[in-house]
């Protein structure tokens, strides 16, 4: 597929229902060729989705049906039938457009056939796409389709082809709506010609086809600034003031730079290319050489010039540039949604006693405390455990700031200290690990948290509602105290877009983004699973089956009936008829409930199967729980035998690790004391971080300076890297070698290579330059790293193998990492590619 198109279930349903026994079938077929699996594993997930199962229900619970297909491929699949059945949909209406008009051969139809893409699919419609008020059409229909045709099969010259026909006077349409049109002249006639002319030659898609994809191979895409004006207000974009680079090797990134700074009016694009063998290969495919007498040739020359610089160049220029930009933003969607799922699935610190800090100078070090099911706790006059504090300039009041916290840290027992790591996170952490430090009483620890998007959070309904008597600027402490506890149940309140782990997330299709991140936040939700006497409305809809209407209506019976005793008991609830509950029901735990097997990921479809294998053992339910000794000794041959919807290992499975969490363990990582802000940092000096995104061309790390650094891809590892999210992923606690250092622009570069493969100081250097023109198109404002100002590249310059153009400076050591271009600065203060601190 060219595009990650998006249809609703409705469009699907309708979709389905058009399309005959036989097309589904061979949609089966192909998809099953397409991903490597069996057309009855495609068959069976087809049955079980167009009767409203969810992927989740289907991976968890329906695995014997699919023989096993996990939840990624069966997002493949289910992204993959959408689309397929869009395109058979359009397949039937084009050829049912073309039957109509008389226009349908044997060839058309092969070639509808095989198309791939929408937009190919197009392009074959588009000589036949009804235009009645094209110059061809309006040259036709004032009759003068005859002497087109006597030009094209005769040896005549045009004036000959022309000499017996009169302009008709009142001129009108297939529907019979008069046309205001003037054929009276004999240079509007030869014009009109000329228009039927090339309009019968855009038939010839084969050779349309061949010019596209030559084309494609020399063609280059050349970028310049608007106009002087802009050269000031768009400095972002200064690189691409006069820059031109292969199209075909084009990166996606770079492609959606340039398009952003072609939508804030910065920028010119255009593609560059030949015109001279395309003609010369139009005009040989239709032997105009061969024509004769010579004005007859010369005039069909023309037409061949008209038909590739009027018609086709611009439409194959559209294409390109329409596949290369799809293609670009299914990237950043998918680079998007990879980074969110890890950092989803972060490990949880679990059931603890929080005080989270949200740091900050002028405004005060708003702190709450969570007790361990994430409530905020309440001090003997029944008041929210709150506090606001001033240690930092201008009020410089430390001590009394030491004083309530040390308090804070003793009355409550707080297990773990979590702190946002925006502005002042350093200053903050260094203060309250003195309070530990001179109170061997307090058994806290200080961790540093991604406060991204915490405020958000804060001045949104959903917090309006769970933290109604908390003042807003307190909220974010709640919510970050509450991140470190469960990442997932948190994140899942905060518009994904707002946590900046995406990389162009704005200049992408917001439909197909929001579906792609939702569907990404469901599969995260139900591998976990939640307590549905705790969970909040924002996360019980992402639950399968479930909705916002329904989340809520669970948590609004919660608070009336008080919690659930059981799965059954959520029958009661209004609107969660039979077939949601089938979805839902095993990805909501109820803990302390009157049936153990409530609180893990066996489905209550499957509890009377359960009994029969405890029967087996002669013990009780909760002796079996989590006992593999015993759960090994049962005899499952003859129930495996007899029932194809569920899988028995998978029960087994779950009852010897009952609700077993699929997060990692917590662990965090050691920032160093001496290092709070850019100006502590050395080239050379080895640090611990916490990769916060990673890109197409690179991961970006914290090692608590306020401003994350660059490992360029370059600076991954000694081998070839190919993605980088093959080496790390959002979360992961890495160790980083510092190799560059802009404190003026707040820029780090940073080196994950063993410290003793590491390059010359020189090559050093000339990495962290190749790192920054990818680092300067991605990087927000405030959260930027990586070395100095690349100079820029001009049209003209030879191009390396990347299709990035060399500069003009002497030739670079062999040593020095291969050059890229883009440079963009601060794009990303709007794009979010990389976190935004709050």
């Amino acid at each position: 597929m060219s595009s990650t198109d998006t249809l609703t279930p409705s469009q699907t349903s309708t979709n389905a229902k058009v399309l005959d026994a036989t097309t589904h079938a061979n949609i089966h077929d192909k998809l099953a060729r397409a991903l490597g699996i069996k057309t009855a594993q495609v068959n069976a997930f087809v049955k079980l989705y167009d009767e409203g199962a969810t992927v989740p229900f289907i991976a968890r619970y329906r695995k014997e049906k699919t023989q096993n297909l996990d939840d990624a491929q069966l997002r493949t699949l289910e992204k993959s039938l959408n689309y397929e059945r869009d395109m058979a949909t359009r397949r039937l209406k084009i050829t049912e457009l073309l039957s109509t008009q008389g226009n349908l051969t044997d060839e058309l139809q092969t070639r509808i056939d095989n198309a791939t893409s929408k937009l190919e699919l197009e392009d074959i419609y588009l000589p036949y796409r009804p235009r009645r008020r094209s110059p061809a059409a309006k040259a036709r229909a004032a009759g003068l389709d005859v002497a087109a045709q006597a030009l094209l099969t005769q040896e005549i010259t045009p004036t000959e082809a022309l000499a017996d026909y009169q302009a008709p006077t009142n001129i009108s349409d297939d529907n019979g709506s008069e046309i205001e049109v003037d054929f009276s002249d004999i240079d509007k006639q030869l014009a009109g010609v000329q228009a039927i002319i090339v309009d019968e030659w855009t038939q010839a898609l084969e050779l349309l086809d061949g010019l596209r994809n030559g084309f494609a191979k020399t063609a280059s895409i050349v970028s310049s600034v608007a106009s002087d004006e802009k050269r000031e207000v768009g400095e972002k974009f200064k690189d691409y003031f006069d820059h031109s680079e292969s199209l075909a090797r084009l990166p996606n990134h770079r492609l959606l730079a340039m398009l952003r700074g072609r939508q804030e009016n910065v920028l010119g694009l255009k593609v560059e290319g030949e015109d001279a063998p395309f003609v010369e290969k139009i005009i040989s495919h239709f032997s105009v050489d061969a024509k004769a007498p010579a004005e007859r040739r010369e005039f069909l020359t023309e037409a061949a010039n008209s038909l590739w610089k009027d018609k086709w160049r611009p439409h194959i220029e559209h294409r390109l540039l329409t596949e290369k930009r799809l293609t670009a933003e299914a990237d950043a969607i998918d680079v998007f949604a990879n980074n969110l799922q890890h950092l989803l699935m972060s490990a949880p610190a679990g059931r603890k006693v929080i005080l989270g800090v949200d740091p900050g100078i002028r405004h005060g070090v708003k702190m709450a405390i969570v007790d361990a099911q994430g409530h905020v706790m309440l001090d003997d006059a029944g008041e929210a455990a709150v506090a606001t504090v001033y240690p930092f300039a201008p009020d410089n009041k430390m001590d009394e700031a030491k004083t309530v916290i040390d308090e804070l840290l003793s009355t409550y027992n707080v297990d773990l200290v979590a702190i946002g790591n925006g502005t002042a996170s350093r200053e903050t952490d260094a203060m309250i690990k003195e309070i530990l430090t001179d109170n061997n009483a307090l058994k806290a620890k200080a961790v540093i948290v991604n406060e991204s998007g915490a405020s958000v959070y804060s001045a949104s309904e959903l917090a309006s509602d769970e933290l109604a008597n908390l003042d807003v600027s307190l909220r974010g402490a709640v919510s970050i105290a509450r991140r470190l506890q469960d990442p997932l149940s948190e994140l899942v309140k905060v518009d994904p877009k707002a946590i900046g782990v995406g990389q162009y997330q704005h200049d992408v299709n917001q439909n197909q983004l929001a579906d792609s991140l939702d569907k990404v936040t469901q599969d995260s939700v139900n591998a976990v699973g939640v307590d549905v006497n705790t969970a909040s409305p924002a996360i019980l809809a992402h639950i399968a089956g479930l909705n916002r209407n329904v989340a809520q209506q669970i948590v609004t019976y919660r608070k009336e009936h008080g919690a659930f005793d059981s799965r059954e008991a959520l029958k009661n609830v209004p609107r969660l008829g039979v077939k949601t509950f089938e979805q839902a029901a095993g990805f909501l735990r109820i803990h302390d409930g009157s049936n153990p097997l409530d609180a893990t990921g066996v489905h209550p479809e499957s509890y009377e199967l359960v009994d029969s294998l405890i029967e087996q053992t002669g013990k009780t339910l909760s002796e079996i729980l989590g006992n593999d000794g015993v759960l090994n000794t049962i005899d499952t041959t003859a129930i495996a035998a007899n029932d194809d919807n569920i899988s028995v290992k998978a029960i087994l499975d779950e009852l010897a690790k009952p609700a077993r969490d699929p997060r990692p363990e917590f662990k965090t990582a050691n920032f160093r004391d001496d290092v709070n802000s850019i100006k502590d940092l050395e080239e050379g000096m080895q640090l611990e971080g916490v990769v916060t995104n990673v890109t197409a061309f690179g991961c970006f790390v914290d090692v608590g300076v306020h401003q994350d650094g660059l490992v360029h891809i370059s600076q991954m590892a000694n081998d070839f890297v190919a993605d980088p999210m093959n080496r790390v992923k959002p979360g992961n606690i890495v160790s980083v070698r510092v190799i560059s250092i802009d404190e003026n622009r707040g820029r780090i570069g940073f080196s994950m290579k063993p410290e003793s493969e590491k390059p010359a100081h020189s090559a050093s250097k000339s990495a962290a330059k190749s790192a920054r023109s990818d680092e300067k198109v991605s990087r927000p404002k405030g959260n930027r790293s990586a070395a100095d100002k690349r100079p820029s590249k001009s049209r003209g310059n030879r191009q390396d193998k990347s299709g990035s153009n060399r500069s003009k400076a002497p030739k670079p050591e062999k040593t020095e990492a291969p050059s890229k271009m883009g440079t963009l600065g601060a794009l990303l203060q709007e794009a979010g590619v990389t976190k935004n601190k709050k």
